[in-house]
């Protein structure tokens, strides 16, 4: 122990921790690796690690551990089984910027063509027609941090707005429609966002059934799970024109194996789970933590506390 101060151990490279530093500088900082064994004499009553846990989170957490926070938003791959009764609290909605922007972003080149309209000889010098966000409708599916930071910037370009979560309270954005049930919000969407957390509910939610009662020339953006589309559904979805382009920065598994179809499918734009992206974006991720820790020393209760039942 240092003093009366509690020891952070951390699997989450110590350099990407300016901010814990100048917030409490009182404050021990212990690497600890990923893999393997834990070098011994190592406690530490608080773990930072990444969103997906390490292997070796059960030995890790034994070494006096009471509060885990999960440097990350998605923690459904999180191995809860090691946790035991500790508190684990996560980054949710710390992204939601940068993924908001890049939702705008694709929803814009997929109206504008782009980046098919860019030309460079006198050859396709010719006026082409291309669509707008203006008075279209968007389906965001899980209405949390980042479905309501998506919401405020498409109102802003003059779409209408519409929402499905899991609660059926009034929207907390103003001017924002909350759906009835999925086929509500597909059957009137021109471009459909899935922002909504992988649980025994939602893993496969795009199937089938749902693609068909999508508004025929959909656009489907995916910065949530891949695991929430079933891909062989949206394969046949694409083909057949039910969804005219699916923008997806997630799949399943990640990275796709090489060949996979969704590399190469015309109608399908794939960019790496890189959404989140941002100058400032890892200090972003790590701001939550630097809250909950000054929370922890006062005694006060943890915010961003992930459910166990459902893993969000």
């Amino acid at each position: 122990m240092n003093g009366t101060s509690p020891r952070i151990l951390s699997h989450v490279p110590i350099g990407l921790l300016r901010l814990v530093r100048e917030a409490h500088p009182e404050m021990e900082i212990v690497a600890v690796p990923e893999d393997g064994p834990v070098p011994p004499g190592v406690r530490g009553e608080i773990l930072l690690t990444q969103a997906w846990g390490s292997p070796n989170l059960g030995e890790v957490v034994a070494r006096g551990v009471r509060w885990v926070h999960a440097y990350g938003t998605g923690v459904n791959a999180f191995p809860y089984d090691a946790l035991g009764d500790r508190d684990l609290t996560c980054s949710r909605g710390a992204s939601a910027v940068p993924i908001a922007e890049f939702v705008l972003a694709v929803m814009l080149a997929h109206e504008k063509d782009l980046p098919a309209t860019w030309i460079s000889d006198a050859e396709h010098w010719r006026i082409s027609g291309l669509g707008g966000l203006h008075g279209k409708t968007l389906g965001i599916v899980g209405f949390g941090g980042i479905g309501r930071a998506v919401a405020t910037r498409a109102q802003a370009f003059g779409m209408r707005v519409r929402a499905l979560r899991r609660s059926d309270t009034p929207s907390p954005v103003p001017g924002v429609d909350m759906a009835r049930d999925l086929g509500d919000l597909l059957s009137s969407a021109d471009h459909v966002v899935l922002a909504a957390p992988v649980t025994d509910e939602t893993r496969g939610l795009m199937g089938t059934a749902a693609f068909a009662q999508a508004k025929p020339g959909v656009h489907l953006v995916n910065v949530a799970r891949g695991e929430l589309v079933d891909q062989q559904a949206l394969r046949s979805a694409l083909d057949n024109g039910q969804v005219a382009r699916a923008s997806l920065d997630v799949a399943h598994p990640e990275p796709l194996p090489e060949g996979h179809w969704l590399y190469t499918h015309p109608r399908v734009r794939l960019s790496p789970h890189i959404s989140w992206s941002m100058p400032g974006a890892l200090d972003w991720l790590i701001e939550p933590f630097v809250e909950n820790l000054g929370r922890w020393l006062a005694g006060e209760p943890l915010l961003h506390t992930v459910d166990r039942a459902l893993r969000y």
